[in-house]
């Protein structure tokens, strides 16, 4: 789906729900989506092959593109945010990789979001730091091989539990530092979770824009579509445009309506 300016995709976890997950790809063609993205679909950080193969196919048979996937982020209903700075859960993530880089291999997805991980008791802050550290240098080499993107994400304060990332700037630090060494390795831009914690989502778009790798859109409060809540979303697309930004916009709100019906905002925006 495109206005003037930017190319749309359609987060299926959380978009078109009114559909089994194999029927959404479907469902976002015929509402006009050329491509899409999802969360980690499955329970699991490894499932059967035949699975794999199933989505993949319902994916090309809906004639849409996988631009965007999660790696496993933990029991994401039951309130986890990744898993990549919990010590004892490397294993998970490590065999969570190769699932991702088959499903990756079979729908031409170069995006990836590696949610960090909410702070854990049983191992000090340090620890956890170094584990998220080699978490990323592990997972950034291995999407290196297809050409692939690691993306850093900032959550939303009191939605997400004890996520430390909670501002950009803390992503900057990391790929000004300790994750230099990474090109592939870039800072989400999700209007709904930095707008929620009081980020100026227009005004500091430039001095990000280098560090952007991926956009995506909600708004605040409620995480519903565009002129549901407060957010001046019109107005940081126009300042991300403004600033050279070239790659897609991603929908990935819950709408408070019919999927289909909430997509007006899109062609309100290109008016």
């Amino acid at each position: 789906m495109h206005d003037d300016t930017f190319t749309y995709s359609a987060n299926i976890s959380v978009m078109f729900t009114e559909h089994p997950l194999l029927d959404r790809p479907r469902a976002a063609a015929a509402a006009g989506f050329d491509d899409i993205e999802m969360w980690w679909p499955f329970e699991q950080p490894v499932v059967e092959n035949a699975q794999l193969r199933e989505l993949a196919a319902a994916i090309s048979q809906a004639g849409v593109a996988l631009r965007g996937l999660n790696f496993y982020a933990g029991d994401m209903p039951g309130g986890e945010r990744g898993v990549a700075s919990i010590p004892d859960r490397a294993a998970e993530l490590r065999a969570n990789t190769a699932a991702l880089l088959e499903l990756a291999e079979a729908t031409g997805c170069r995006s990836f979001n590696l949610l960090y991980g909410q702070r854990d008791a049983r191992f000090s802050q340090a620890e956890q730091d170094s584990a998220a550290l080699a978490s990323l240098q592990r997972a950034a080499t291995a999407v290196a091989s297809i050409g692939g993107t690691v993306l850093l994400e900032p959550l939303a304060k009191g939605h997400n539990g004890d996520y430390p990332l909670t501002d950009p700037e803390q992503v900057v630090d990391l790929l000004r530092g300790p994750l230099a060494h990474l090109p592939n390795v870039k800072l989400l831009f999700d209007l709904f979770h930095l707008g929620s914690n009081g980020f100026d989502i227009v005004g500091g778009v430039p001095g990000l824009i280098q560090w952007i790798g991926h956009v995506q859109v909600a708004d605040s409060p409620g995480r519903g579509e565009p002129g549901t809540g407060t957010l001046p979303i019109v107005a940081s697309l126009d300042s991300l445009a403004n600033a050279g930004y070239e790659g897609l916009i991603a929908c990935e709100y819950r709408p408070t309506v019919r999927t289909e019906d909430s997509l007006t905002w899109i062609d309100g925006h290109a008016a």
